[in-house]
């Protein structure tokens, strides 16, 4: 027996070890039950099923298998319970494919980042790429390795891409020679971030996704539906193809137009084996609070001149379309400049200039405009927001909608002795941290337009400024979500600036007295939006509005409907909640 123990195991040098004697009072009853099932030939008589058996016998000693093993790889970091469930669904209930869709500040990464580990702890997941704006890049990576213990790194042109985890933005990663190089390669687990991006299906970027060979995946977004359902089917095809049928099957059962679903309840059971949405005010998260100072301001002599011209022009151009309002998006834009800086106006109408025919009559009337633009001296918003930074001489960040305002700020902010940076969309990789780096350590200020503010992370500062306010809310609440997040220390304090008697008090009046949203952490504001514009979005409701009426007090009673029916969903849905718990 003695031999054939030893013949079933690899070369060990056992020979040279002494075999002890078994004392007299040991039970041999196990010792003769192993030697029977040796000579039988059983599985212990063989040296890879013997290991089995071992592995099974220490599987035991785990108090369950669908307990987060990687919680004992993490020093320095405590996840919140909602990131926990998160993490456990997606491993144990969803096979490692989902869309994490909670709201910005609740910690999507922090997810991901778990979700990741735990498949490297169980060792199921070693090849790994991770897909982000170009502006997230080394976020992603100092967060992997700072709060993991995750050795990822980030993709650059000269790289070969043979590191095991690697982050990388979009636009490197689908242009050649990388391209083909990862539709070559097999990856255990695929990470996008942003992932509404991918929401057209003829895109490159959704093409490219598609191709590429994963066997888990996520997708992150905060917004999965922004325009229409079908978004919503193309990300979730993109994950789980045939999840919903196809384009044609989930036509049928689900949409009565692109805005407005059927079959809800059907519906939302097929979206929760492929989607979780966690939302602020759920759960025991708690955040700091939010403080509004809505900053009114009386525009100047000539700023006012302009405005209302603008204005006139607007409306005119209008009535002469016949009403068609797609034509009309550029010049109510043009409106929407003149409240926030002359810089802006003068751009947008120097490029709508150069489209028109040398002899079209609206020429004319453009000139004028810039006749106008050349006597405005001030900028009544600019000397606010100045006042407004050297009173809480604090760290703040400043949005504006639009570049050319930007561009004014930065040299006006200069001018007044005040260290300040900007951030942008249309910055490389590089730059963007730069900047991010400056404000942190030297820079008082950050100016930020709509693009730039997207995935970036400001615990570090809790004070805001809306120079000029997005007619979106929803662009409005992912503003606020860089500052207002997980790991704020401070209560957040907005600060909303708005130009009495111009289309900007009607839009702060709606946002704020309607909806309450810059104080109200709303769980369910994409709900709201997305039942309010089962036919019509509310930018494009404000769009008509302002062309369409004929006064200042028609445009304020038409916003102030429209906002009632905003607050009446709201309670709906909050009624709702309350009666479902």
């Amino acid at each position: 027996m003695t031999q054939l123990f030893r013949s079933s195991l690899p070369d060990r040098g056992l020979e040279s070890t002494p075999v002890l004697p078994i004392p007299l009072s040991f039970d041999r009853g196990w010792l003769m039950d192993l030697e029977s099932r040796l000579d039988k030939g059983g599985p212990w008589g063989d040296w890879k099923l013997s290991q089995l058996a071992v592995q099974g016998e220490e599987s035991d000693l785990v108090t369950s298998f669908t307990e987060l093993q990687c919680m004992k790889h993490l020093s320095g970091l405590s996840p919140l319970p909602h990131q926990m469930d998160t993490a456990h669904k997606v491993l144990f209930q969803m096979s490692g494919r989902a869309i994490l869709a909670d709201e910005v500040g609740l910690g999507k990464t922090i997810e991901a980042g778990l979700i990741l580990k735990e498949y490297i702890v169980r060792g199921l997941v070693s090849k790994v790429l991770i897909l982000v704006p170009a502006s997230l890049v080394l976020q992603w990576v100092r967060e992997l390795n700072s709060k993991f213990g995750i050795s990822a790194i980030a993709q650059k042109k000269l790289y070969s891409w043979d590191n095991n985890i690697v982050v990388a933005s979009m636009d490197t990663a689908k242009r050649d020679p990388h391209k083909d190089i990862l539709l070559n390669n097999e990856y255990d687990l695929l990470i996008i971030d942003e992932a509404h991006k991918l929401k057209n299906k003829k895109t490159t970027n959704y093409l490219f996704v598609q191709q590429l060979r994963k066997k888990y995946c996520l997708l992150l977004t905060a917004t999965p539906v922004q325009n229409d359902l079908g978004e919503l089917f193309n990300l979730i095809t993109l994950l789980k193809p045939g999840q919903l049928g196809n384009q044609s099957d989930f036509a049928s059962n689900f949409v009565v137009d692109k805005r407005l679903p059927k079959n809800e309840d059907q519906l939302k059971g097929a979206l929760s084996k492929v989607m979780i949405r966690n939302r602020r005010g759920e759960g025991p998260v708690v955040f700091t609070k939010r403080k509004v100072r809505n900053i009114p301001l009386t525009l100047s002599a000539e700023e006012k001149v302009l405005y209302d011209g603008v204005t006139a022009f607007v409306k005119d151009q209008y009535q002469e379309s016949g009403g068609n309002l797609t034509s009309m998006l550029s010049l109510v834009t043009l409106q929407r400049e003149v409240c926030s800086s002359r810089d802006a106006v003068f751009l947008t109408l120097v490029n709508l200039m150069k489209k028109l025919p040398p002899d079209s009559p609206k020429r004319e009337r453009m000139m004028d405009l810039l006749q106008m633009i050349r006597t405005v001296k001030t900028n009544t918003k600019a000397e606010t927001t100045i006042a407004l930074i050297k009173e809480m001489n604090e760290k703040v960040i400043v949005f504006t909608e639009y570049r050319a305002t930007q561009e004014y700020l930065m040299q006006y902010f200069r001018d007044h002795g005040i260290q300040c940076v900007p951030y942008s969309g249309g910055m490389n990789r590089g730059k963007k941290d730069w900047m991010m780096d400056l404000f942190r350590g030297r820079a008082q200020v950050m100016i930020a337009t709509e693009a730039g503010g997207e995935g970036i992370n400001l615990q570090f500062c809790h004070h805001m400024i809306n120079f000029d306010l997005p007619w979106n809310p929803m662009r409005v609440e992912q503003r606020i979500g860089r500052v207002h997040r997980l790991g704020q220390e401070h209560d957040v304090v907005i600060y909303n600036l708005s130009t009495e008697g111009t289309i900007e008090e009607h839009i702060l009046h709606l946002l704020h007295e309607k909806i309450n949203m810059f104080e109200m952490v709303i769980g369910g504001l994409d709900v709201i939006l997305e039942r309010f514009e089962k036919k019509e979005s509310l930018e494009k409701s404000l769009y008509k509005i302002i062309l369409e009426a004929g006064s200042d007090e028609e445009l304020r009673n038409k916003v102030d409907q429209i906002g009632q029916s905003l607050s009446e969903l709201k309670e709906g849905i909050n009624l709702g909640s309350e009666n479902a718990t």
